[in-house]
């Protein structure tokens, strides 16, 4: 098949996993916001999306990780061809919408990465990964961010409690939903930092290998933009089922707890997006919530939610992986091969949507956060 017609699939498929990079991703900045009643729902995404498509264009670090990093040039170029992206991006995609189903938050960011692994190992060999770069970039932020962002959400949970012990209800409690929607404004932005760019270095890395761009190029204006418009496209559309998860499932977050998981993990995911770090959002920001529930009251998180999410992480990117190696080895046998590749991964996508269109979850099913009635710090321990 022509090189230029494999590209144009691999942007478009690219594309769609940013858009559902979006919905997934949407609880990330904005669930607990809804949670507590700082921000109604649909008001909610609109934000999050604007700030996604602003944040797209604040940096390229993390897009230059995933283009010129993940996968290792040798001497005769990349060892990854544009079929092999596709089949990869097919990984990313079917796990993002299956673990959407399901409302667990995974990581978006290991699906991409599983999915192109797994695609470059059996299309290119264990060397076609730049195993260090998978370490030091991907492997080490997975493991330390949530317990970083979990820490300093804790440490501020209990710092918010402790100061305003006295204050009322009105002067607490609507001071810091106030104050939440700054913080969730700033999760948004650092999402877009962070997240459209690996969509970007997808697109860039297919560029290159199909040699439409020069080796060592960062990605190109409409690439940031349509990147941008797609996840933030997708923020838009709500995400309502790991919102909800997020949101209400992992601690029963009021204001205070709120402000301080969407404050820790803004800082921790810009000071990331700045190094080139490519961490998950998800990870960061239910470390944040997790954080939140043990600076209030030890007791006051669902750890039987956790675990589930946690058993999620762990099994992203090995299990897109499989599904990106197993596309790669059917679209590389011939054209036919990768026309059912394709085929068969929007019949799979086209199930989970019919799935999910039987058991809805929408805007109206999402806590928009009661008045609190006492203190905010009445509860705590």
């Amino acid at each position: 098949m022509d090189v230029l017609v494999i590209v144009v699939l691999v942007i478009v498929v690219a594309l769609v996993f940013d858009f559902t990079n979006g919905f997934h991703d949407t609880a990330n900045a904005m669930a607990t916001s809804v949670a507590t009643g700082a921000l109604k729902p649909r008001t909610a995404v609109l934000i999050s999306a604007v700030l996604n498509l602003v944040g797209a264009f604040l940096s390229t670090e993390v897009a230059k990780t995933v283009s010129q990093g993940i996968i290792r040039e040798g001497q005769d170029g990349i060892h990854i061809s544009p079929t092999m992206i596709f089949a990869g991006l097919v990984g990313a995609v079917l796990w993002n919408l299956a673990t959407w189903y399901f409302g667990l938050p995974s990581s978006s960011t290991h699906a991409l990465f599983g999915g192109l692994i797994g695609a470059s190992i059996i299309g290119a060999g264990l060397n076609s990964v730049d195993w260090a770069t998978v370490v030091s970039k991907v492997v080490l932020p997975a493991l330390l961010s949530p317990v970083i962002a979990g820490v300093i959400a804790l440490v501020a949970t209990y710092l918010a409690y402790t100061l305003t012990k006295n204050a009322t209800t009105h002067g607490a409690a609507t001071g810091f939903r106030h104050g939440q929607t700054i913080s969730a404004s700033l999760v948004s932005l650092a999402h877009g930092t962070n997240d459209a760019q690996k969509t970007m270095g997808v697109i860039t890395l297919t560029l290159i290998t199909a040699n439409y761009q020069g080796a060592g190029t960062g990605p190109q204006i409409w690439v940031i933009l349509a990147c941008g418009l797609a996840i933030a496209l997708g923020t838009y559309m709500g995400g309502w089922r790991i919102m909800q998860t997020v949101g209400k499932k992992i601690s029963d977050v009021q204001s205070p707890q709120g402000f301080a998981a969407e404050t820790s993990s803004a800082a921790t995911i810009l000071v990331s997006s700045h190094l080139g770090f490519a961490l998950s959002t998800t990870h960061v920001t239910s470390g944040s919530v997790v954080g939140s529930g043990l600076g209030k009251k030890l007791a006051d998180v669902h750890w039987s939610v956790v675990g589930r999410i946690v058993v999620a992480w762990v099994i992203t990117l090995p299990a897109a992986a499989l599904v990106g190696g197993l596309a790669t080895w059917l679209a590389s046998t011939s054209v036919i091969g990768l026309v059912l590749v394709a085929v068969l991964a929007l019949a799979a996508g086209l199930t989970f949507y019919a799935l999910a269109k039987r058991k809805p979850i929408s805007a109206a099913d999402i806590h928009e956060g009661e008045a609190e009635r006492e203190p905010v710090a009445a509860t705590k321990n």
